[in-house]
């Protein structure tokens, strides 16, 4: 996926790297993640993990990982569970190039193991994530 904020790349890095921030926009506006439950130690091979209460029922999901690459402020790649084995997870990339006129482009990208289904589901989910980032942004 990709996505233009218009925002520099320098805040856009920071959605994904500030426990406050990202906790505000991960699971988008139907699900509640509890800024207490965040922890991120942004660097490679350092872990984080928050906890999500989804939907009207509010289903809580334990999310899980760990940074592989960390290159500020332009390249995020991480791993992502709520599986309780560690060798179940995805992959997460994102990277962020500056456009040069206010306006960052990021490319997102998740790979694992799931039903090409899933990923279609997942999509749509992220895409909702985004538009977060995207009012986040739009307010500073």
């Amino acid at each position: 996926m990709t996505r233009v904020f218009d925002a520099t790349r320098e805040l856009v890095w920071k959605e994904w790297t500030e426990p406050e921030r990202f906790a505000d926009w991960f699971g988008g506006t139907e699900s509640e993640v509890p800024l207490a439950t965040v922890s991120m130690d942004v660097r490679p091979g350092g872990s984080w993990r928050l906890t999500m209460f989804a939907d009207a029922g509010r289903r809580e999901i334990r999310w899980k990982g760990e940074y592989r690459e960390v290159v500020e402020p332009e390249r995020l790649v991480f791993t992502l569970s709520d599986q309780p084995g560690e060798d179940v997870y995805e992959l997460i990339s994102v990277v962020l190039t500056d456009l040069g006129d206010g306006r960052t482009q990021m490319f997102f990208e998740q790979r694992g193991r799931l039903p090409a289904e899933v990923y279609k589901g997942a999509e749509q989910g992220w895409s909702l994530f985004f538009d977060r980032i995207a009012e986040r942004l739009a307010e500073q």
